[in-house]
């Protein structure tokens, strides 16, 4: 069983047991978290696909804590001006394990 849902901008196919990183949820460590945009759900053989939604699915996942990613570096640069900058960026993310899917 697994489902598609919709977090912070994009799609993610989870299973229970599923540890996933997603864009921060601003939820404290070891708080249950439940994610109610579902947009597929497919039980062993059924798939049902939401119109955007999956009416009344939902899924419980737990928070495991809260981190940043790799630095990603932004240099921009023009040549025969002597314009060039340099910026660094670390994302934000919370980690989560799916503890259930309800359909």
């Amino acid at each position: 069983m697994y489902a598609i849902i919709a977090t912070g901008g994009k799609q993610y196919k989870v299973a229970e047991g599923d540890i996933i990183k997603v864009e921060k949820l601003g939820a404290a460590e070891g708080e249950s978290f439940t994610f109610d945009q579902v947009l597929a759900v497919n039980n062993d053989n059924e798939l049902v696909i939401g119109t955007p939604c999956v009416a009344g699915a939902t899924v419980t996942a737990t928070v495991l804590g809260e981190g940043k990613a790799k630095k990603v570096i932004v240099y921009r640069y023009k040549r025969k001006s002597g314009y060039h900058k340099k910026n660094g960026h670390r994302q934000a993310f919370t980690q989560v394990k799916i503890d259930a899917i309800n359909a």
